[in-house]
């Protein structure tokens, strides 16, 4: 009897193998086959088709509302709007001068000196808050006395390229600063440069000869 009950438990034993490797084949069968199947369709696709993915439309919906909350806190009481850039703000004032007419020198392809006409429109951007600010209202003919005077000095060849403009600027500035006891000047907005040839003085009329 206890011969049996023995050979019985062994007989078993590998039954119980058996049993445990076929489960386990199956789940690996199963992992490979899950893998496969979300390296095709990818991991949004696979987690919509198990329900696990967000709706589309519930994110459009949720994205729409922040922006809606977004523009309406920009756009509340007391909200300043941003100033855009490049743009001069409130405090930076731009005062025009009267259209400069002044004769320049030239040097021809001969050598000879000439004479040129040079007519300036341009505009002063100063800042108000500076110190002295009030100083170039009051003291703009003044101002352009001294523009005046500078470029009276000046060659045809000095306003040549971008170089010979940056050069005009700068110096513009410097005696709008000196002038105005301030620093409050910024910067020069140039309108119209433009040099022209000065018209000659007509020649005398040659007088008839005297018949005697």
């Amino acid at each position: 009897m206890a011969d049996s009950t023995g050979t019985s438990q062994y007989a078993e034993t590998p039954k119980k193998k058996t049993l445990l490797r076929i489960v386990a084949l199956l789940l690996l069968c199963v992992v490979a086959l899950a893998g496969g199947f979300v390296a095709s369709v990818g991991p949004q696709g696979a987690m919509e088709l198990v329900g696990l993915a967000d709706d589309p439309e519930d994110e459009a919906a949720a994205s729409g509302e922040d922006a809606a909350e977004d523009h309406a806190a920009g756009d509340g009481h007391g909200a300043a709007p941003a100033t855009p850039a490049g743009l001069p703000g409130e405090h930076i004032v731009v005062t025009p001068f009267q259209e400069i007419i002044v004769n320049i020198t030239a040097t021809t392809a001969t050598g000879r000196q000439t004479t040129r006409f040079l007519k300036l429109n341009l505009a002063l951007a100063y800042d108000n808050r500076v110190s002295g600010a009030e100083n170039i209202e009051s003291r703009k003919l003044f101002l352009r006395d001294s523009f005046q005077e500078y470029l009276r000095q000046l060659n045809e060849n000095d306003l040549q390229g971008s170089i010979g403009l940056v050069r005009l600027k700068s110096e513009l500035l410097r005696r709008a600063r000196a002038i105005s006891d301030s620093d409050a000047p910024q910067e020069f907005l140039i309108a119209d440069l433009i040099v022209q040839w000065a018209p000659h003085a007509p020649s005398p009329p040659t007088p008839a000869p005297s018949r005697s």
